[in-house]
């Protein structure tokens, strides 16, 4: 004994309302897809592009009330700005925070920073660099 199949006949009737679904949401998803990759282009072209000043801290050395930071800043010429830096004691507390600022010409700036501190800083933190 044989059952009749439910189906009706492929391509007899045009296309169902599942394949219709299916469609749309393939469309849906792509136009989704190509504006979420437009907004992570500029917004990294904002980022890369616009930031015209930037530091990485090369080594630090820490003394009771005092942290000495080098420095090594990169940025376009003429451009000024300044970067903030911040140290923290042994515990995680915040011991000290300063901006220290960088003008001129040059591009590229080595300099070793003297970061006051309220307590013993263990730490010496990059917290970011802002052009003006």
């Amino acid at each position: 004994m044989t059952t009749a199949s439910t189906r009706p006949p492929e391509g007899r009737y045009g296309r169902s309302s599942d394949e219709r679904a299916d469609r749309r949401l393939k469309v849906a998803g792509a136009v989704f897809g190509a504006l979420l990759l437009a907004l992570m282009g500029y917004f990294a072209y904002y980022y890369v592009g616009q930031n015209k000043i930037s530091a990485e801290v090369i080594e630090y050395d820490y003394t009771d009330r005092a942290v000495k930071v080098h420095l090594e800043v990169r940025k376009d010429s003429g451009a000024s700005g300044y970067c903030t830096l911040r140290s923290q004691s042994e515990s995680g507390a915040e011991v000290g925070r300063a901006d220290f600022r960088f003008d001129g010409d040059e591009t590229r700036i080595d300099e070793v920073v003297t970061l006051r501190t309220t307590a013993r800083g263990t730490t010496a933190e990059l917290l970011g660099c802002h052009a003006d």
